[in-house]
């Protein structure tokens, strides 16, 4: 098993376990970051939304994850969140495909794609199916999560 695996089996362990101090040693000050959801984030922001998602599960978060492959400079993993969304308390099970680039044997880049519209049913229901696979949904399902992310980043949570 190459350093690289296991940095990102070091990652999604401490997912699995609410441990967001440990899931960002595994990352490069520079990092960035991207999603559906969050869009492009960078630096300090992505430690922020990773402590903000753990903290919002209450430990209900159950992280699944597989396929854990990496060289000396890139990485891939298959994962799989399943929680309840706080929304509306709708169950949801995303599966994310990851993919890692790496430097001085840390996460310089990490990006998460999953099918948003896939997750807005879930997550929104009867009209995340409707109007989910729409860009303007899509646009505000990423309005509402930095929104969310720059009010918490505001509390005394974020130190």
């Amino acid at each position: 098993m190459s350093s690289n695996e296991k940095t990102i089996i070091k990652f999604y362990t401490a997912f699995a376990n609410a441990d967001a101090v440990t899931m960002c040693e595994c990352y490069d000050s520079n990092i960035q970051f991207r999603d559906p959801a969050f869009g492009l984030l960078k630096g300090h922001d992505v430690f922020q939304m990773w402590k903000m998602l753990i903290e919002k599960g209450k430990g209900t978060i159950k992280i699944e994850f597989s396929n854990v492959k990496a060289n000396e400079y890139t990485g891939t993993a298959h994962w799989i969140a399943t929680y309840n969304f706080s929304k509306n308390n709708r169950k949801v099970s995303n599966h994310i495909q990851s993919q890692f680039q790496f430097k001085d044997g840390l996460i310089i880049k990490h990006t998460d794609d999953f099918d948003i519209w896939k997750w807005s049913k879930q997550a929104f229901g009867f009209t995340g199916q409707l109007l989910g696979w729409t860009g303007f949904f899509q646009k505000k399902i990423q309005q509402k999560a930095l929104a969310s992310l720059r009010k918490y980043k505001e509390t005394k949570h974020a130190n």
